[in-house]
């Protein structure tokens, strides 16, 4: 008898504990993930977007763009604003259409690799900076290589045989010089050094607009190598010198040479001068100190430089002292432009979600922003903020926000979670194959929209940037195939890039150490 009630104080006992297991959250073998209070669901439009893909392959290019002829001095109290394009849609000296592209699969294979290359080229940077290069990096897996043959085998006409350049997918009209040529530039947040192709050329790629001849302009001026803008590169000599990265300092009298490599064969070197820029109707500015290249070797889509819009001390924004960097990306599918201001007034309007800007010493040229997780469906991933964080002993990780960067790549865990979260919410929608670097891409050629996962990006004090579905789900065809455009970091940190950030204003503002978002404001 005493056995019989042991045995059932003991089964009561039992049944009490997984009572508790299965009620107290602290203990749940299964805990629920947690609810995000944000909708759980977005709507695609795909008849929407593959027709905009249509109209992307048919645009026409016009032959030029001018300056126009009433110029302002440079104030400093207010912000200098230029239009943004999408690089597919610059005058090209191909003269056929704005991609020479059969097909939008063709256009695609051709943004995926340039965006390896630019990825690549970061991760180049970044793992020099960190003191080690990883054989992922270094060595490119079948997947890269296949992507390479793929996109060389169908691009048409607008390819130059060469290294592949991925510094940046959006441009400017700028003027350079005295008086102002009007060149298209790339304008890269992932870039400190700008420059322009300069003749005489030893080697220049072809582009829209004339070379830029220095002897032209009359505020052109050239830099000596014992000046403090030559010593702030991180390659520099003087003329009839060996190219080295420290060294005695030159005589007065010789020229300051320099020379930016991109981290995936692509380069320029030149000469370093000042020179006057003339940014649109509003603004010129004196004295910047930038390239004059020389011998220029990638491809550069047609453009005739770079400006460098990124934090370090020789970027365009730290010359001029500017308080705040503001652009808004239109859908790159889109013949369409958006402005870009440089402001030495910071300002942030009170309907903009911010979150902490923050800098990385080892890699002062990148914006990080701190993400604190990725919701999708409404529920936030396992993922934890460390695999976000920049860490503080070697300096790898975090996130960076990078114009240039077109697929958001993610440390390859937090990759992984949100795929798999991902593929199981859409498991009702006929998959397709797959387009690297994507691997999870959708058949929707008979819906004209579909309901998908919403996804978010969370930052501290419980702020989120809910994306627009097509700044996730993208068309990689003219079929109706649809795929993530999410792909795996090579290295230990995360990049948003432009696709998700397409329709919303972002704003860096520097003297707040805060980057902004507002959707919806282009």
């Amino acid at each position: 008898m005493v056995a019989e009630n042991t045995h059932s104080r003991l089964f009561l006992l039992f049944l009490f504990s997984l009572l508790t297991l299965s009620t107290s959250p602290a203990m749940s073998l299964h805990p629920e993930v947690q609810s995000t209070g944000y909708p759980t669901t977005a709507t695609l439009d795909v008849s929407t977007s593959l027709a905009q893909a249509h109209l992307a392959l048919s645009y026409r290019p016009p032959s030029s763009t001018e300056l126009p002829s009433h110029l302002l001095p440079y104030d400093p109290s207010s912000a200098i604003s230029v239009a943004l394009h999408s690089r597919d849609f610059l005058p090209s000296f191909v003269g056929s259409s704005a991609h020479g592209h059969p097909d939008y699969k063709a256009l695609t294979l051709a943004r995926l690799f340039r965006d390896v290359a630019r990825v690549r080229s970061i991760a180049v940077r970044a793992t020099l900076a960190f003191g080690a290069v990883a054989d992922s990096v270094l060595n490119p897996n079948t997947d890269v290589k296949a992507l390479q043959i793929a996109a060389v085998n169908s691009i048409m006409g607008s390819v130059i045989s060469g290294a592949s350049m991925g510094s940046g997918e959006y441009f400017s009209r700028v003027g350079v010089g005295s008086p102002p040529k009007p060149l298209y530039m790339i304008l890269d947040t992932g870039s400190d050094v700008s420059w322009v192709q300069c003749l005489p050329c030893a080697d220049c790629y072809e582009q829209s607009d004339p070379v830029f001849d220095p002897s032209d302009s009359s505020s052109y001026t050239l830099l000596s190598c014992d000046s403090s803008l030559c010593h702030s590169l991180a390659l520099s000599a003087c003329r009839n010198s060996t190219y080295s990265s420290s060294g005695p300092a030159a005589a007065a009298d010789e020229r300051c040479l320099y020379q930016v490599m991109y981290g995936d064969g692509s380069y320029t070197v030149g000469d370093f001068a000042t020179e006057t820029l003339t940014f649109g109707g509003s603004a010129s500015v004196s004295e910047v100190a930038m390239g004059c290249g020389h011998d220029n070797e990638g491809v550069f889509d047609s453009a005739a430089g770079l400006l460098g819009l990124g934090g370090g001390p020789l970027s365009f924004p730290t010359q001029i002292s500017a308080r705040s960097i503001t652009y808004c990306l239109v859908d790159r599918d889109s013949n369409a432009s958006s402005i870009l201001n440089i402001s030495t007034a910071a300002s942030t309007p009170s309907s903009t979600l911010t979150a902490p800007l923050l800098r990385n010493p080892l890699l002062d040229t990148f914006y990080y922003v701190e993400l604190t997780g990725i919701s999708v469906g409404g529920k936030m991933l396992p993922i934890p903020p460390s695999a976000f964080a920049i860490d503080e002993s070697t300096g790898a990780g975090g996130v960076i926000v990078d114009s240039g960067t077109s697929v958001t790549r993610l440390q390859e865990a937090a990759y992984a979670t949100l795929r798999d979260d991902f593929q199981v919410q859409m498991e009702a929608l006929p998959p397709a194959e797959r387009m690297i670097p994507f691997d999870t891409c959708y058949n929707l050629s008979s819906r004209a929209s579909v309901t998908v996962p919403s996804v978010a990006f969370h930052f501290p004090e419980g702020k989120a940037l809910l994306l627009p579905a097509k700044n996730y789900l993208i068309p990689v065809n003219d079929e109706g195939t649809y795929c993530l455009a999410f792909a795996p970091s090579p290295v230990a940190f995360s990049i948003i890039g432009n696709v998700q950030q397409q329709g919303t204003r972002v704003i860096f503002d520097l003297v707040n150490d805060r980057v902004g978002f507002t959707p919806d404001v282009c």
